[in-house]
């Protein structure tokens, strides 16, 4: 980052701070209104964030812009936990600790919404690979979301009793970022929350409207890979060879039946082979074949059962092809397990009311879980005897488009495709006032 691009976002994380220092009215105000009349301030910052993405790993930029925001909010700021993650804390007398979270890293995709502020920026990978990024996940609309909320909480201390830590987690989309927030001491060298609460933009749901389940919320994701190994030889001379496509072809239709024969029906699961290689030339049959796998549940029970039943199978479907001892499939497990999300039921019960009357009838349902994973599950894994936690979602399909996909006459984009583009205004607002009414109903002064 250039000095000028350095000093307009100073500019401009000073302007949205002094907009909220100059707000005293915001506590004679219903949270909906005084978020209502932030918006300008909160949509240029959106507008920032959504042309300036950055990678998994790599926020360094909008990790200082949220750290420099909350300092000028009244926050006690740590940066740089679990890499570039924020952790900003207010202490405000006795009562129980509130954790919300947002999540910070764009995706490598090449935007094609046609937005006037739409993101230009490209990177390369770890692995070498140069690609556009954009916040096509709508990370953007979190991080503004939760500075919305930031500047309800600091300006109506007189309604809440407790400590607010408010965390700006790097890396969601790899499924390593709250690992590495707790593994570098989130809930030693800060309060231990009582209650963490989130909140994901949605593609499948109107703008505005907010959606929860109670209990799971999203799926295990584990992945997987396969190596099955075996002689290559001449395509025209099969039988002097031990052909690992076939063995392959095998082991993709047999894993199927872990979910049709060995799960529970009443349960989700989903075993999907989503790379497959093998081979370089018609007529030659190869040594190995190699098979990429996205795993999801919600129970460990499920989840162990389907990744111990790959395994049995790889071995199995091998041993029934003639391949030697010496030369059974490699069954690897990745290191990217996002455990499931779980919504504590008695939260989401107390919660889901408050978001009602607060966003009036009709825009808070319950909705089932997915199996799309999330990793700010994590948190309460940390501690799942004592932490209370809840995601929700929240609406992003612009009405025009929910209205034409309703008819049959478009598809909807989904979250991480390039043409991704919520209504915004419905979607930080929303979230500001969830993440604020859940703060303030959890932290209620005693009495």
């Amino acid at each position: 980052m250039n000095a000028r691009q350095i000093a307009r976002s100073l500019v401009s994380s000073i302007a949205i701070v002094a907009a909220a220092s100059a707000s005293p009215a915001i506590a004679q105000q219903s949270v909906t209104q005084s978020i209502e009349q932030q918006l300008p301030e909160l949509m240029e910052l959106y507008r920032d964030l959504h042309a300036n993405p950055e990678l998994s790993g790599e926020e360094h930029r909008t990790a200082a812009k949220l750290a420099g925001i909350m300092r000028g909010l009244g926050f006690e700021v740590t940066e740089g936990v679990g890499g570039t993650g924020v952790v900003a804390v207010m202490k405000n007398g006795e009562g129980p600790t509130v954790l919300l979270r947002a999540d910070m890293d764009g995706l490598p995709v090449t935007e094609a919404t046609g937005l006037p502020f739409a993101s230009k920026v490209t990177a390369t990978d770890e692995a070498g690979n140069t690609s556009g990024v954009m916040h096509a996940c709508g990370h953007d609309t979190h991080m503004t979301g939760w500075v919305g909320a930031a500047r309800q909480l600091a300006a109506r201390k007189g309604e809440w009793s407790g400590t607010l830590v408010m965390i700006a987690q790097p890396a969601e989309e790899k499924g390593l970022g709250a690992k590495a927030m707790l593994e570098d001491g989130l809930f030693t060298r800060f309060p231990k929350p009582d209650y963490a609460v989130a909140f994901h933009d949605a593609a499948q749901i109107p703008a505005g409207v907010v959606g929860y389940a109670s209990g799971f919320a999203l799926a295990n994701v584990d992945s997987v890979d396969i190596t099955v190994r075996g002689v290559g030889g001449h395509g025209a001379y099969p039988h002097t060879t031990k052909d690992p496509v076939v063995l392959a072809a095998a082991i993709v239709g047999k894993l199927q039946t872990l979910v049709s024969r060995e799960v529970n029906p009443q349960q989700s699961a989903v075993v999907t082979v989503g790379t497959i290689h093998g081979g370089s030339k018609r007529n030659v049959i190869p040594d190995e074949v190699t098979m990429g796998l996205t795993v999801r549940s919600y129970s460990d029970e499920t989840r162990t059962a389907l990744i111990d039943g790959i395994a049995r199978i790889a071995k199995g479907e091998a041993i029934a092809a003639g391949i030697p001892d010496d030369m059974l499939p490699v069954v690897t497990h990745a290191d990217t397990y996002t455990p499931a999300t779980y919504n504590t039921p008695e939260l989401a019960a107390r919660l889901a009311p408050v978001f009602a009357q607060a966003l009036g009838e009709g825009r808070v349902m319950e909705t089932p879980a997915v199996m799309g994973g999330e990793d700010f599950g994590r948190y309460r894994r940390a501690d799942p005897d004592h932490l209370q936690s809840m995601i929700v979602w929240v609406g992003g399909v612009p009405a025009d488009n929910w209205a034409k996909s309703q008819a049959g006459e478009m598809t909807l984009p989904s979250l991480h495709s390039a043409l991704w583009a919520p209504d915004a205004e419905k979607v930080v607002s929303t979230g500001a006032t969830v993440l604020t009414e859940a703060a303030l109903e959890l932290m209620k002064p005693a009495g």
